[in-house]
C-alpha cells in the first residue's frame, strides 16, 4: 500500500538519513536543515508529503474502479469473440465449410475420373485380336481423355484440399489469437482489480487514520524520568498532556512506547527488526490505579475530555528485560485528539533518553501495584493544574477499558490505527535523526 510504505520508508529514511525525513516531514523536526548533494538515501523516494488527498483518493478508486469495469468488459468481448468463430456465418467458419465442400465433391471427381480411366485402360487390354486399326486408335483415345479427367481431377482436389488446409489453418489461428487476447485480457482484469482493492484499501486506510489531521499545538505532551535504568528493574516515568488550547478537547488519547536504542555502529535500515529491542511500557494515573499493559486492541491511554489549559498527569512504568545489555535507551509519548466537530489534530513526540545498566546478581523485587490505600503514581487534580472535567473511569475503583463513549466522540481517534501501533518507530526514527543530526553537527 502507498500510504503505508510512505509512512515505513519514512521511519526507515529517518534511521538510515535524517536529512531525507526532517526535510520531508519538518512538522516533526525542530529544525529543517538544508540537503547536501552528497546525502543520499538508499530507499525508495517515498515522501510523508506526497501522501494522496482524500479527494485524491476518491479519484483514484473511481478511475481504477473504471479501468476494472472497462477490463471486464474486454473479457467478455474476447470471449464473445471467441464463441463467434463456432457460428456458421462467421467468416472463416463459413470459409473453411465452403472449402470443406469443395474439397469433398473434387475428391468424389477424383474417385470418378480415376475409375474412368481405368475402364479405358482396361478396354484396351481386351480388345480382340482381329481389332482393326480404328478400334485400336478409338481405344487408346479413350484412354487419353480419361487420363487427362483423372489428371484435372487430382489438380482439382490437391488445390481444393489446399484451400481447405489453409480455411481451416486461418479458422484456428483465429482461436488461438482470441483464445491469447482472453488470456491477456484477463491478466489485465486481475491487475485492474488488484489495482481496485489497493485504491479502495488506501481510501479506507486513510479514513481510517484521519488522513486530514494534522499536527497540531494544541495538545502537547511532557515526558520525563530518571537518567539510569536498571535491566529487569522497573522504572517509572511522568507523562503530562496538557490541552494549550483555547477550547476544550473532546476526546485525547496518548501513546507511550520505549526501546533499546542501537549502538552507533548497528546498520539500520527499512529491513531493521526493531521487535526484539522494544521495553515493556505500563501505565497508570488517578483514574486508573492498576498498571495496564498496551495491547493491540487497548494500544493507548484514553484520556477522555481535556478542558481549556488542563494538564493530565500518567505514570509510565518500564522494565528494561533482565538480559538486556548495557547500553542507551529512550521513552516516546504522543497525544492526539479529535472533537465531536470532527476536528482532530496530533501534537509532537516527546522522548527522554536514559542509560541501561546490566542486571544486578540479585532477581529484582516487583514493584507493588498501585491501590486505592496507596500513594497514587499521580499527582491528585487540582482546580490550578490537572482541570480534566470528564475523567475516564469514573472512580478509582473502575479500570480504563478503552471506550470513549462518555465523551460523545468516535471509539478510536483517528490515527490511533496507524500511529498507536507505529508509534515507537515513529517516534524513535525522529529521535534517531535528531540525536545523529545533532551529534554530526558536534
Amino acid at each position: 500500500m502507498k500510504i503505508r510504505r510512505i509512512l515505513a520508508t519514512a521511519v526507515a529514511a529517518a534511521v538510515t538519513t535524517p536529512v531525507v525525513f526532517l526535510s520531508a516531514a519538518p512538522a516533526f523536526a525542530d529544525t529543517k536543515p538544508s540537503s547536501s548533494p552528497t546525502q543520499k538515501s538508499t530507499l525508495d523516494d517515498e515522501d510523508p508529503e506526497d501522501m494522496p488527498s482524500l479527494e485524491e483518493l476518491k479519484a483514484a478508486v473511481a478511475l481504477a474502479q473504471k479501468a476494472y469495469d472497462e477490463a471486464v468488459a474486454d473479457v467478455e468481448k474476447a470471449k464473445a469473440d471467441f464463441k463467434a468463430l463456432e457460428k456458421p456465418e462467421h467468416p472463416l467458419k463459413a470459409a473453411m465449410t465452403e472449402a470443406k465442400t469443395a474439397a469433398e465433391a473434387a475428391a468424389a471427381a477424383k474417385v470418378l475420373a480415376d475409375e474412368e480411366l481405368a475402364k479405358a485402360e482396361k478396354a484396351v487390354t481386351e480388345l480382340p485380336a482381329d481389332a482393326t486399326e480404328e478400334q485400336k486408335a478409338a481405344a487408346a483415345a479413350a484412354v487419353t481423355a480419361a487420363k487427362k479427367a483423372a489428371d484435372g481431377a487430382a489438380a482439382a482436389k490437391t488445390a481444393a484440399d489446399t484451400k481447405l488446409t489453409e480455411a481451416v489453418t486461418a479458422l484456428d489461428d483465429a482461436r488461438v489469437a482470441a483464445a491469447r487476447v482472453i488470456s491477456l485480457a484477463q491478466k489485465v482484469q486481475k491487475a485492474a482489480a488488484d489495482d481496485l482493492a489497493e485504491a479502495q484499501e488506501e481510501l479506507k486506510f486513510f479514513e481510517e487514520i484521519g488522513g486530514e489531521c494534522e499536527v497540531d499545538p494544541a495538545v502537547e505532551v511532557a515526558l520525563s524520568g530518571p537518567k539510569t535504568v536498571t535491566a529487569g528493574q522497573p522504572a517509572v516515568f511522568s507523562l503530562r498532556v496538557t490541552n494549550t488550547s483555547d477550547a476544550p478537547l473532546d476526546a485525547v488519547n496518548a501513546f507511550a512506547d520505549a526501546l533499546r536504542i542501537p549502538e552507533d555502529d548497528e546498520v539500520i535500515d527499512e529491513d531493521t527488526d526493531f521487535a526484539d529491542r522494544m521495553i515493556p511500557v505500563e501505565w497508570s494515573s488517578a483514574d486508573n490505579l492498576e498498571w495496564t499493559s498496551f495491547t493491540e486492541e487497548f494500544d493507548s491511554i484514553e484520556i477522555g475530555k481535556l478542558a481549556k489549559g488542563a494538564h493530565y498527569d500518567v505514570k509510565l512504568r518500564l522494565t528494561v528485560p533482565a538480559d538486556a545489555p548495557a547500553g542507551e535507551g529512550a521513552a516516546f509519548s504522543y497525544a492526539e485528539y479529535e472533537n465531536n466537530d470532527g476536528e482532530c489534530g496530533m501534537g509532537d513526540y516527546a522522548d527522554v533518553t536514559f542509560d541501561i545498566l546490566a542486571a544486578k546478581g540479585d532477581k529484582p523485587k516487583p514493584e507493588p501495584t498501585p491501590s486505592a490505600t496507596t500513594t497514587t503514581p499521580t499527582p491528585a487534580p487540582t482546580t490550578a493544574g490537572n482541570t480534566n472535567t470528564t475523567p475516564q473511569g469514573g472512580s478509582s475503583s473502575t479500570r480504563v477499558n478503552g471506550s470513549l463513549a462518555a465523551t460523545g466522540a468516535d471509539d478510536t481517534l483517528p490515527l490511533g490505527l496507524a500511529a498507536g501501533a507505529a508509534v515507537a518507530l515513529g517516534a524513535g526514527a525522529v529521535f534517531f535523526a535528531r540525536r545523529r543530526k545533532a551529534d554530526a553537527s558536534a
